[in-house]
């Protein structure tokens, strides 16, 4: 148990049957009444922000989250696979669960299989990922004194704004977070 007053950024709780990862937490001490903890709250299963007040003493069963390294073996039909390195045991999941984590991972890439007490909820690609360029536009010489962009097509068919020098076949490094490229391998 963790009391509201112990809140913290990322931590996640057990709240009214549901599990939640506090976003944002503030101490509040009014000048009149007694002080509080205003939280805005991430339902991790369904993705839902809500934002609740606590007492700083009111207490709430932190949840455990289990992060499980595991290799993406290939999507069939609305299913995705994943194996366990360690046990080779696979895991099936729905698109539903997976959602658009997948757009710039390739088939045989680690990722973290997010689940709470068996219950797979999530999957976290890895941070960076290198893809190569399957289509874009050429650019133009000269014309790069704004930083200009322009769209490209990755090899897991996932869009992104490059600079105009990128081409076709050239390796980008791309941050799965916001989808933005970072530089040219």
């Amino acid at each position: 148990m963790v009391s509201a007053g112990d809140f913290r950024n990322g931590m996640t709780i057990e709240f009214e049957g549901n599990i939640f990862q506090i976003i944002e937490f503030q101490h509040v001490k009014p000048g009149k009444g007694a002080a509080f903890v205003r939280t805005k709250l991430k339902n991790i299963i369904n993705g839902g922000v809500v934002e609740k007040t606590f007492r700083p003493t009111e207490k709430c069963p932190q949840a455990r989250i289990d992060r499980k390294e595991m290799q993406y073996l290939y999507a069939d039909g609305d299913l995705y696979n994943f194996m366990d390195t360690e046990t080779y045991d696979q895991v099936a999941l729905n698109e539903e669960t997976v959602g658009d984590a997948l757009k710039f991972v390739k088939e045989n890439e680690m990722c973290k299989v997010c689940s709470h007490n068996g219950n797979v909820f999530s999957v976290e690609p890895p941070l960076f990922v290198e893809l190569a360029i399957t289509e874009t536009e050429p650019g133009f010489k000269g014309d790069t004194a704004t930083g200009a962009t322009k769209p490209a097509t990755v090899e897991t068919g996932a869009n992104v704004l490059v600079p105009l020098f990128v081409e076709i076949g050239d390796v980008i490094k791309i941050d799965t977070r916001t989808g933005e490229y970072l530089s040219r391998v």
